[in-house]
């Protein structure tokens, strides 16, 4: 059985900037006992790359300080995608990549993870291993053995053409008119370099990055700016990006959203026209029913896990799928490479879309997504709340109001200090009221916990 760890969430260490662990400091010992668990070979190097909030310039030096001093070499990426730091780390034949993002979080927030020689994340006993390296006293090795670093000028241009790998050599995107957000983030230099020599005219936006403004009102989590340039530049569709490159999401020419869940399925239900699906899809209980009912139809296996690309990875090498993804756009396509990536994702859409020659709009047709509602509500003790006799009558009877026709959720997000409530139905009215009542039930106990804590 795998220790309860103290540091690693779903994906990596993460949290606000200045804060345990987010600290300087703590960064410099990490990379020191990352050196320690996954080095001890001579000429083992280890690759950073990063996204564009101002933090990372910090965390960079203290990861570079603390592997050095561990006797390991460094190549330093730069601004990089998350799933182009996991190719690079495998085609440099490192034995491991170190990600410095917080993904879609604000600036203010950041986070380490980690990706393996073969550019998959870390299992957990290698994420126990290294908190227990945490515990050891610092030490440095002998001067004559402490690592070098060096910068890999040519990263952009090598993960550039690896995307365009992925594309059928036997079409391209000409005709296509497409508005790039790239959320101020990783891809804002490699994705309108990709879909542009791969024949599509591009509008770029927010790609101008200054290290504070990272996902602000933008990319993969905020659609409406996008929308907005679809409908007045009349485009044929927009691509939308996260942060850190490893969601994406879609809008169609009428301004419509095309999320997670309808990328995944056009994707299935292409793949298994094409006898190429392998034995199922893999999604996460926060897939929209609506998702696995259309698969039903075309008998293609649907697997639930919990929400985090590593546990949807997971079920996808047990089951032989290489299909996965999450409605929040961490679309994973083992067939093209190893991790959840939104450019490469975002190209196999296009390629259905240019082979069938259908709209976007047309292609989501074939699967009706319940009305579904979700709610966030910050919390101090998202864990406990879970096992609070009031929150747990209002989940029954929820459940109970929704009948067979419905799902609930009550989840503790993995990266925030937050509780998702999530509610899906066939009546949207319904789904609004009982998601809105439920998550006022979630908000007042939180708030007598925190009063409670404060008399004590």
């Amino acid at each position: 059985m795998v220790q309860q760890r103290q540091y690693f969430g779903t994906d990596g260490i993460r949290g606000t900037v200045g804060k345990f662990p987010i600290t300087p400091d703590f960064i410099l010992k990490l990379g020191w006992a990352v050196g320690k668990v996954l080095g001890g070979t001579t000429g083992d190097k280890v690759v950073i790359g990063k996204d564009t909030r101002i933090s990372g310039y910090m965390f960079e030096s203290a990861l570079e300080a603390g592997l050095a001093a561990a006797g390991e070499d460094i190549c330093l990426l730069g601004p990089m995608p998350t799933p182009g730091i996991a190719y690079l780390t495998k085609s440099l034949n490192a034995h491991c990549g170190i990600v410095i993002s917080a993904s879609h979080n604000p600036f203010y927030d950041n986070g380490i993870k980690f990706f393996s020689s073969t550019g998959k994340k870390l299992d957990d006993k290698l994420e126990c291993a290294i908190e227990t390296q945490l515990q050891q006293a610092f030490t440095t090795v002998a001067p004559e053995n402490l690592g070098k670093a060096t910068r890999i000028n040519d990263a952009a241009m090598r993960y550039i053409e690896f995307c365009k790998s992925t594309f059928p050599a036997e079409i391209n995107l000409a005709g296509l008119k497409i508005i790039l957000d790239c959320a101020n983030g990783a891809t804002y230099q490699i994705a309108p370099i990709v879909f542009k020599e791969l024949g599509a005219t591009v509008i770029e936006t927010f790609v101008h990055p200054d290290g504070l403004n990272i996902n602000e009102s933008c990319g993969a989590t905020d659609l409406q700016a996008l929308q907005r340039t679809v409908l007045a530049e009349q485009a044929d569709l927009g691509i939308a990006f996260d942060g850190d490159g490893d969601r994406v999401m879609m809008v169609d020419h009428l301004g419509e959203m095309v999320d997670g869940d309808e990328l995944l399925f056009i994707l299935a239900k292409y793949l298994h026209q094409q006898h190429n699906l392998g034995s199922g899809v893999v999604g996460t209980v926060m897939t929209n029913l609506g998702m696995e009912l259309a698969l039903r139809r075309l008998n293609i296996p649907f697997f639930r896990v919990a929400v985090g690309d590593r546990y949807v990875l997971e079920k996808m090498h047990a089951q032989n799928c290489i299909l996965g993804g999450e409605s929040s756009g961490h679309i994973i396509c083992l067939h093209k490479t190893t991790t959840g990536d939104g450019i490469v994702a975002a190209l196999q859409v296009l390629a259905i879309m240019v082979k069938t020659n259908e709209r976007l709009v047309d292609l989501k047709l074939a699967m009706q997504k319940f009305p579904q509602s979700m709610i966030n509500i910050t919390v101090k003790n998202k864990k406990e709340l879970l096992n609070n006799v009031d929150i747990r009558n209002a989940l029954r009877d929820t459940e109970n109001q929704l009948g067979t026709d419905g799902r609930v959720l009550l989840r503790p997000s993995g990266t925030e200090e937050l509780i998702r409530v999530m509610v899906e139905g066939v009546d949207s009215q319904q789904v609004n009221r009982l998601a809105k009542e439920l998550a006022e039930v979630v908000q007042e106990a939180s708030e007598l916990a925190n009063k409670t804590v404060v008399n004590q």
